[in-house]
């Protein structure tokens, strides 16, 4: 995927742009609303708001009217108006700083999903291998202990969720935001029956280890044994 980030500050700007091509996501970078608005175009746009040259609700106001390229805004203002007001002139979604890589790459494909973009995925050279636990991203395929395992499409997006960053706590909110949907409002119960199914069919229960009041891990020990799909 295509992201132009609008960002003057090089100390967010360019983490972000070092993070983000780890996770397979192609970056130009501008500094100005000017260049923004005279860039060529991308599959999603990161705008922050506070921009030397001109207001970044401006510039969403004014990209929008000529493209339907998803925005997300990125803003440090607490100010609920900013962005209700950002939400209503076309953006897709905000995210207030400071904030975390995992989260932003979280929003990015949940955009994504949502606007039909091709999000990318974690640049890993091909499968990832986890003990016996192999995820090819690119064909949504799992192996464990060499035979392949049928995921949903929701248990496959879960378990690459948690692939992400593995033997790391995951949040329960990053998990929904990420493989459901920022907004999501349906039961947090979905989570907990995606999870059981997963397990079951990874074969070993331990290899998403529940943190209580936080969420889940995924453990790396390799323990797993092939499950029923």
């Amino acid at each position: 995927m295509d992201v132009l980030l609008v960002e003057d500050d090089d100390t967010i700007a360019e983490p972000l742009i070092a993070g983000l091509d780890r996770y397979g996501f192609v970056v130009t970078r501008v500094r100005t609303g000017t260049e923004a608005l005279s860039a060529a175009p991308a599959d999603m746009v990161l705008l922050d708001l506070g921009l030397p040259d001109m207001d970044g609700i401006d510039v969403c106001r004014r990209l929008r009217e000529h493209s339907a390229t998803p925005i997300i805004m990125i803003t440090a203002r607490g100010e609920e108006t900013d962005r209700v007001v950002g939400l209503e002139l076309g953006a897709d979604d905000y995210l207030s700083k400071p904030f975390g890589l995992r989260e932003l790459v979280a929003r990015i494909r949940a955009v994504a999903r949502r606007t039909g973009q091709p999000a990318a995925t974690e640049s890993t050279g091909g499968e990832q291998v986890l003990g016996r636990i192999r995820i090819d991203r690119r064909t949504r395929k799992v192996r464990v202990g060499g035979i392949a395992v049928a995921l949903s499409p929701k248990e496959f997006d879960l378990l690459a969720a948690l692939a992400e960053d593995p033997g790391a706590a995951c949040s329960r909110q990053h998990l929904l935001d990420t493989v459901w949907d920022p907004h999501f409002f349906g039961p947090t119960k979905t989570l907990d029956v995606h999870i059981a199914a997963l397990r079951r069919k990874l074969g070993d229960p331990a290899v998403i280890e529940t943190l209580r009041g936080v969420g889940f891990r995924l453990t790396t020990d390799g323990s797993a044994t092939p499950g029923t799909p």
